[in-house]
C-alpha cells in the first residue's frame, strides 16, 4: 500500500498492526525518519530495535531475512530499523519477501526502512507498493503552517497547555521546519516547565527564551553552505563559531542532510541540463538560497553526490554511537567534505 504525508498520521495505527515492511522515502528525510519513529512506537510489540545500514544490506542481502527471523537476545519482540540511501536495500528486501511468500518468513519481525535520495518510484518501492503487508510512504518538505500545526500537536501531547500560535510558529522556524528538531524543542520545553499530560503547564515567551532555540538561518546554514560549497577559507571561523555558540552536532548534521536531500532532488530534475539558474527559478527556490545551491549543484552530482549522502548517514550513526566525541567527529568530517568540495569545484 502507499501513503502520503497527508494521510500517514490517520492511517498509521492501522498500518502498525498489519505492515511487515515499511519504506519511507522522499526529499524530506526528516519527515520520513519521524514517520518511521512514529510507526515504530505504534507497533503492537515494538520490543528491541535492531539497526542496520543500507551498505551492510547491499553487501549481504541475506542478512535482513536472517535478522528478521531471529529472536531477541532476551527472547522478546524486536523490530529492524534500516537507514539506507536510494535502492541499497532492494536485494535484501526482495530476499525477505521471497521468504515471507514461501512461508519461511512466518513470524518475521517488522522492518522499517528510511531511504534518503529515494522516491516512491524506486525499485524497492515497486516491490512493496501493491502488497497489503507493506507500506511505501513518501514525504516532501513541509510548509511552515504544517510544521506549526504539528508543533501544537506535540505540545498538547507533552502537557504544554494551549501553546500560542506565534510561539508554535517560532519553534517551527527555529527547527528549520524539521519535525525531529521541533520535537526536541518541545520536549526540552516540557522538561523545563515540569509539564506532563497529567500536570499540564502554560507556555510563555520567557520559557521559550530560556531553552534558547536559535534559528536555522542564524545557526546552521552559514556552516552548511561553507562546507558544501567548499569554502575552506571560511571553515575555521565557522567551526569556531560552532563551538562558541554551542550548536548541537546532531542538529548541524540534520541541516546538512536536509540540504543534501534538496540537492539530490534538484539534481534529479536537472538531469544533463546545465541550466541550473532556470531550474532554481522554476522550482521557486527562495532567492537567498539560489547562489549557494547553484554552486553546490555544480559540485555534488552523480556518484559524488551518492557518496556524500552515504557519508552523512555514516556520520549520523557515529554521532549517536559516540556522543562524548560528537563535536570532534563532526568537525573532522566537515573538514574532509569541505576539502572534497573545494577540489571538485576547481576541476
Amino acid at each position: 500500500m502507499k501513503a502520503t504525508q497527508r494521510d500517514f498520521a490517520s492511517a498509521a495505527p492501522r498500518m502498525a498492526r498489519q505492515v511487515r515492511i515499511a519504506f519511507f522515502c522522499g526529499p524530506d528525510e526528516a519527515g520520513a525518519s519521524a514517520a518511521a519513529d512514529k510507526l515504530a512506537a505504534m507497533l503492537p510489540e515494538p520490543g528491541e530495535r535492531v539497526e542496520l545500514s543500507g551498505s551492510e544490506l547491499r553487501a549481504d542481502p541475506v542478512r535482513l531475512g536472517d535478522e528478521a527471523r531471529s529472536s531477541s537476545l532476551f527472547g522478546g519482540a524486536r523490530h529492524i530499523y534500516v537507514r539506507a540511501s536510494g535502492d541499497e536495500a532492494h536485494d535484501a528486501v526482495a530476499n525477505l519477501l521471497d521468504l515471507i511468500d514461501s512461508g519461511e518468513g512466518e513470524g518475521a519481525c517488522p522492518v522499517l526502512i528510511v531511504a534518503t535520495s529515494a522516491t516512491d518510484k524506486a525499485r524497492t518501492a515497486k516491490l512493496l507498493e501493491k502488497r497489503a503487508d507493506a507500506l511505501v510512504a513518501m514525504f516532501h518538505p513541509p510548509d511552515l503552517g504544517t510544521v506549526t500545526a504539528e508543533v501544537r500537536r506535540m505540545a498538547d501531547a507533552a502537557g504544554l497547555r494551549s501553546i500560542p500560535g506565534d510561539l508554535a510558529e517560532r519553534i517551527a522556524r527555529s527547527a528549520g521546519l524539521d519535525v525531529r528538531l521541533a520535537q526536541s524543542e518541545v520536549t526540552k520545553l516540557a522538561l523545563y516547565l515540569d509539564a506532563s499530560p497529567l500536570a499540564p503547564k502554560s507556555v510563555s515567551e520567557e520559557a521559550l527564551e530560556a531553552i534558547g532555540a536559535r534559528t536555522e538561518e542564524d545557526g546552521f546554514m552559514p556552516l552548511v553552505n561553507t562546507v558544501l560549497s567548499g569554502e575552506t577559507g571560511k571553515l575555521p571561523a565557522e567551526l569556531r563559531r560552532l563551538r562558541e555558540i554551542a550548536l548541537n552536532p546532531v542538529a548541524v548534521l540534520l541541516a546538512l542532510e536536509r540540504r543534501a536531500a534538496q540537492i539530490a532532488q534538484l539534481a534529479a530534475k536537472l538531469g544533463r541540463s546545465r541550466k541550473i539558474s532556470e531550474l532554481l527559478e522554476a522550482e521557486r527556490v527562495f532567492w537567498r538560497e539560489r547562489k549557494d545551491l547553484e554552486v553546490q549543484l555544480r559540485i555534488w552530482k552523480g556518484e559524488r553526490l551518492e557518496r556524500l549522502v552515504q557519508r552523512l548517514a555514516a556520520l549520523h550513526r557515529a554521532l549517536f554511537a559516540n556522543g562524548q566525541a560528537a563535536d570532534l567527529l563532526l568537525a573532522q568530517e566537515l573538514t574532509l567534505i569541505a576539502r572534497q568540495a573545494a577540489a571538485s569545484a576547481r576541476r
